[in-house]
């Protein structure tokens, strides 16, 4: 996967000031999870909350501003991107994540093992 050392820096200090949501998923199931989750991965042009390279697979958090036009956008076009290199994207808002977070461990569990065989 082609590596952005441009953004860098961005998504170190990304991973350094995580949303709540982030690192609510991060420290409770992604950081000890079997197959090997990454924080802020830079692929192309973008930074992606999570990447599994085992799976292809990046999870990405949404707050607010994905569900504006702008962000609707810049979400499909970001989506098109990652999967015409392979990479399968599984979204999920930021509420679901305070308000079932098992039911996303257990999604974001099923695409793994899914995309792993």
């Amino acid at each position: 996967m082609k590596h952005n050392e441009k953004l860098t820096p961005y998504a170190q200090e990304l991973r350094k000031n995580m949303t709540p949501q982030e690192s609510k998923l991060w420290y409770a199931y992604l950081r000890k999870y079997p197959h090997q989750f990454r924080r802020q991965v830079t692929v192309g042009i973008y930074i992606l909350d999570f990447y599994c390279a085992a799976a292809k697979l990046a999870v990405e958090l949404d707050g607010s501003q994905h569900y504006e036009q702008e962000g609707k956008h810049h979400d499909a076009v970001r989506t098109n991107y990652l999967n015409s290199v392979g990479i399968e994207v599984l979204r999920f808002p930021n509420s679901d994540i305070t308000k079932n977070l098992r039911g996303v461990c257990r999604m974001i569990d099923l695409k793994v093992k899914e995309r792993s065989i």
